[in-house]
């Protein structure tokens, strides 16, 4: 299989790691602790940069839900929102809070549900594009299933829904958070939903040098319409790089031209 890497703005084919018998490890407690610093430069790339997306390809005028990651809000996600609309997509803020995982969109995930049934009705029917960051892809791949009539496409940024939660350095804080045990059977089987293949495009954008989770258990790899596109990117703030955003507009172009009227 391939995945996609982007460096900056350019984009090449290379090898996927995903497929291995190794079991996946945490990535280094040293990239773990560059989270922050790393942020801040983040932050510098974008205010650098923001001008030069304004060539990223144009919107739809789709409806897009934004999902913001654990112990995030819709806050988090203003940078995304501003950038969609002006490309021109119609965006929506989850309105669920503070993202606690069950403790906010609810055990069966129905206040998600609820809240996309919403979107879509507001949007004349229309199915809905969901964005979710970390979590908030975990998510959105679980109601994507559960509602394949509410939902157009998933683009996940640095989720870690395709293995074992002992892959990552924040399991803890996702318990604690959450109120949620990793080894409970509803976690594990939420996480084994999430990890099907979806029945609609599917995008992951994913990065080797997260310090958060391992970047391998972040994608399926390409295969039918699932894709992989590989960035450059700590965990924190992922999706406010300016490649990530490039990447999203892409994606989201890239799905107009290739699904037309099947969107509906």
């Amino acid at each position: 299989m391939d995945a996609i890497s982007m460096d900056g703005d350019a984009m090449v084919a290379r090898s996927d790691e995903h497929v291995s018998g190794a079991e996946p490890q945490p990535p280094s407690r040293a990239a773990y602790y560059a989270e922050l610093p790393r942020l801040a430069s983040a932050l510098g790339e974008l205010a650098f940069s923001w001008r030069g997306l304004s060539d990223a390809p144009r919107g739809d005028m789709r409806p897009v839900l934004l999902l913001p990651g654990l112990a995030n809000g819709d806050a988090s996600m203003a940078v995304m929102h501003r950038f969609l609309r002006g490309r021109g997509y119609r965006t929506w803020r989850w309105r669920l809070g503070v993202n606690l995982g069950v403790r906010s969109v609810g055990r069966d995930v129905e206040r998600l549900i609820a809240r996309i049934a919403h979107v879509h009705a507001a949007a004349g029917g229309e199915k809905v594009t969901l964005i979710g960051v970390s979590l908030g892809g975990i998510l959105a791949r679980v109601v994507a299933h559960r509602r394949p009539d509410l939902v157009r496409e998933v683009v996940t940024l640095s989720s870690p829904y395709a293995g074992p939660p002992s892959a990552t350095n924040v399991w803890r804080h996702f318990e604690w958070l959450t109120g949620q045990k990793v080894g409970d059977a509803a976690a594990r089987a939420m996480l084994a939903e999430a990890a099907m293949p979806l029945p609609m495009p599917a995008t992951s954008i994913w990065s080797r040098s997260d310090g958060f989770v391992n970047g391998a258990i972040c994608h399926e790899g390409d295969r039918g319409d699932a894709r992989a596109i590989e960035v450059a990117s700590n965990h924190i703030g992922v999706h406010l790089r300016p490649q990530v955003l490039r990447a999203i507009a892409e994606t989201l172009a890239r799905d107009r031209s290739q699904s037309g009227s099947l969107a509906r």
